[in-house]
């Protein structure tokens, strides 16, 4: 058994996701690639991946030998990197998620530009509002923003966002007086962006105890333009992070609340596997990526951040 080209091999189906997905992406048959991966199984003594019908998953020692072999081959591709030109032309596919907003508004148009620099390039960009696992969704590279847990992954900060409420110049005018100052006496009527906050209540703090609010939930959605919509027609309250209201404050089509009242700035990130994992169209794209996002969030703080717009008056 060539054991290099079976660890290619089950990496390659896990990314795939299916037997016969890897061989299409190996340029083999799926009797091969079944073989290559029942000797792997055999001099390991371990089973990899648990198979039936409809879909594969990796045991547990499936995921630590998944990462291992992820290892060894960008290893082995830095090497014969080092010796060719590849590191000024990266190429091959390149797989990033990014949150939907955020990667329509910053993440899509920065890596258009990447692959029009990078003619060699290719790239599967996936919107999702979820935390998704890199090594077992087979993705490069993910942007996420807010503090991460302890994990095995390396994260770079490109900037940071806060969390904004607003409302439209209607609602304010219609409830004036409940709108002064945060007051957990009465609940406040609310559009819930569930993708941002569960519960029903918001929190807000100014160096003291904090103040819990209960929402009277007027429209709840897990969709940021619906929620954004229904707070521009004056439902209720919404609160977003600052860049998903950028333009509608800027506009005048929502009105920021509370500014002093904001929790702290959450951080955004570019997050991958250890920088020794990090294949070269990868280490690429994070060196192009990183000065330009940061210079994007550097202008949205300057449009939606703290100060940038007047607290209004209610």
């Amino acid at each position: 058994m060539d054991k290099f080209k079976a660890m290619e091999t089950f990496v390659r189906i896990v990314e795939a996701g299916s037997l016969s997905g890897a061989a299409g992406r190996l340029g083999t048959s799926l009797a091969a690639v079944v073989r290559s991966l029942a000797a792997l199984e055999r001099s390991l003594g371990v089973r990899l991946l648990n198979r039936t019908t409809r879909r594969i998953a990796l045991t547990e020692e499936g995921r630590e030998y998944l990462e291992r072999c992820r290892r060894i081959l960008a290893e082995v591709e830095e090497a014969d990197a080092a010796l060719s030109d590849r590191r000024l032309r990266p190429s091959g596919r390149l797989a990033i998620t990014a949150p939907v907003m955020f990667g329509r508004l910053h993440v899509a148009p920065v890596l258009t530009e990447f692959l029009v620099a990078h003619p060699e390039m290719r790239a599967d960009l996936l919107l999702v509002d979820r935390v998704m696992d890199l090594l077992e969704e087979g993705l490069d590279l993910a942007v996420r923003i807010g503090a991460l847990p302890d994990s095995s992954l390396v994260a770079k900060p490109v900037g940071s966002c806060r969390r904004v409420l607003c409302a439209s110049p209607d609602f304010v005018a219609a409830h004036r007086e409940q709108l002064r100052q945060p007051d957990g006496a009465q609940p406040l009527k609310a559009v819930h962006f569930a993708g941002l906050d569960s519960g029903h209540e918001w929190t807000f703090a100014r160096g003291g105890p904090p103040v819990r609010i209960p929402l009277a939930e007027v429209f709840s959605t897990n969709h940021v333009d619906a929620a954004l919509e229904a707070c521009r027609k004056g439902l209720g309250c919404g609160r977003f992070l600052s860049y998903q209201v950028r333009d509608d404050l800027a506009a005048g089509r929502l009105l920021r609340l509370w500014p002093e009242w904001e929790p702290e700035a959450v951080p955004v990130q570019l997050v991958f596997p250890h920088s020794r994992l990090l294949s070269v169209r990868v280490r690429a794209f994070v060196d192009w990526a990183e000065p330009r996002l940061t210079a994007r969030l550097g202008d949205e703080s300057i449009q939606a951040g703290v100060g940038s717009l007047s607290t209004p008056k209610v």
